[in-house]
């Protein structure tokens, strides 16, 4: 169990990392299309990343309201920013081509 929990930690870093790295990448860009593609993997990375946060919140700490109420959030939060990550990034990866 305890391996898990370490695993998460590194995944949830990993995602921090690409998600920091591709908003320097859009916010640097000059092409629209490029700089959207950027975002859209960077709201990607960041859905994922609350994704993580959430299941670490929900099943590997003691039971209380408040975490459960911040762990549905989060779960929310993420859905909503990897649908519209993959939304964005389908929409600018057809501008390019």
């Amino acid at each position: 169990m305890f391996w898990i929990q370490i695993l998460l930690f590194v995944l949830i870093c990993i995602t921090l990392a690409v998600s920091v790295y591709f908003s320097f990448r859009s916010r640097r860009e000059t092409e629209t299309a490029k700089r959207g593609l950027y975002a859209a993997r960077m709201n990607i990375c960041m859905g994922l990343m609350l994704i993580l946060i959430a299941v670490t919140q929900l099943f590997f700490f003691s039971e209380s309201s408040f975490r459960r109420i911040f762990g549905t959030i989060c779960v929310l939060l993420g859905l909503f920013n990897l649908f519209a990550g993959i939304r964005n990034h389908g929409h600018f990866d057809r501008m390019l081509r």
